[in-house]
C-alpha cells in the first residue's frame, strides 16, 4: 500500500512529490467523513447593494410667455378670462392650470408614406381631441415615427388650439331653457366637407357620426342633428368642420332678449366659472 504526504499547500501527495489524481474541493468546504461537501460564499453574496429608487422630481412651471405669467400671478382665473384677453396660448400649463380636469380622445391614429430617394418612409399621423364637457374643445393634429410619442404632442397640440363655444336651448320644439344643443344654426367647412349644426330638442340625443359624436360630447353639446356634405371618411377635415362650425357660435349677432330667451352661455355654465382655478400656482 502507497502511503500519502501532504505538501505545503494541502494537496494530498505520494511517495516521490506527485500530485497526481488530485482534484479539488468545491466551494473549498470541509472534507468532513472523507467526503467533499459544498459550501462557502453562495452565487448572490457578492452582489452589490441596490441603489434607493430617485423621489420624483418636481417640475415648477417657468412662465416664458406675457400670459403664462398673469395666469401664474392669478390676474387671470378663468378661461373665458383668457379668451377675452385676445393673448394666443403657446404654453401648455397654461391651460392645464385654468381646465384641471381635461378629457382627452384620440379620433384617428393612420400610416402615411412619403416616396423619397432611398425609398418610402413611413410614419404615424395622429389626430386627438380634447374638453371638458363644459363649453371647450380643441383638435390637433401631429405626424411622428412612434405612436405612443406622436399621440402625446397630438394632445399637446389640441390643448393650445382649444375653443370657446356657445350653447342654448335654441330649438323652437324645447322650452327648457338649459344649454344642452347650439343656440342656433351653424356651419363650418374645412376642405371638402361641410358639417351643419341644427339645434335639437332635449331628448334628441346626438343624429351624428362617431367623428362629430366624440367632439360634441367634450364640448358639452348632448343635442343636435348634423348635417354633412363632402368626403367625411377624411376624419382630419371632418374632425376640424365641427371644431368650426362650433367656434363660429361666437361670431353670429344676437339681440339681448333672445340671449336669455334661449339661455345662450359662452364657455362654461355659471357655476363652473365662479370657482377659482384649480391647481393655480403661486
Amino acid at each position: 500500500m502507497v502511503e500519502q504526504k501532504k505538501g505545503g499547500s494541502g494537496r494530498p501527495q505520494r511517495e516521490g512529490g506527485s500530485t497526481r489524481g488530485w482534484a479539488p474541493q468545491r466551494g473549498g468546504g470541509s472534507t468532513r467523513g472523507g467526503a467533499p461537501q459544498r459550501g462557502g460564499l453562495r452565487r448572490g453574496d457578492n452582489r452589490r447593494e441596490r441603489r434607493p429608487r430617485r423621489e420624483e422630481e418636481v417640475i415648477v412651471w417657468k412662465p416664458r410667455t406675457k400670459l403664462g405669467e398673469m395666469v401664474n400671478s392669478r390676474e387671470i382665473t378663468t378661461m373665458h378670462q383668457l379668451v377675452k384677453s385676445g393673448f394666443p396660448i403657446r404654453e401648455i400649463e397654461i391651460v392645464d392650470t385654468l381646465l384641471p380636469n381635461l378629457q382627452e380622445e384620440v379620433i384617428d391614429v393612420a400610416r402615411v408614406q412619403r416616396t423619397t430617394d432611398s425609398g418610402r418612409r413611413m410614419r404615424f399621423r395622429v389626430v386627438a381631441a380634447v374638453g371638458n364637457n363644459n363649453g371647450y374643445v380643441g383638435v390637433g393634429h401631429v405626424k411622428g415615427k412612434e405612436a405612443g410619442p406622436t399621440i402625446r404632442k397630438a394632445i399637446e397640440r389640441a390643448k393650445l388650439n382649444i375653443k370657446e363655444i356657445k350653447r342654448g336651448c335654441g330649438s323652437w320644439e324645447c322650452g327648457c331653457g338649459e344649454p344642452h344643443t347650439v343656440p342656433f344654426k351653424v356651419t363650418g367647412k374645412v376642405g371638402s366637407v361641410s358639417v351643419s349644426l341644427v339645434p335639437a330638442p332635449k331628448g334628441t340625443g346626438l343624429v351624428s357620426g362617431d367623428v362629430a359624436k366624440k367632439l360634441l360630447l367634450l364640448a358639452g353639446v348632448t343635442d343636435v342633428w348634423v348635417h354633412t356634405l363632402g368626403h367625411t371618411r377624411t376624419s382630419m377635415n371632418f374632425a376640424y368642420s365641427v371644431l368650426d362650425a362650433l367656434e363660429n357660435t361666437n361670431y353670429m349677432k344676437i339681440k339681448d332678449d333672445d340671449v336669455k330667451t334661449l339661455n345662450i352661455t359662452a364657455g362654461a355654465t355659471a357655476t363652473e366659472e365662479e370657482r377659482p382655478a384649480e391647481g393655480a400656482r403661486d
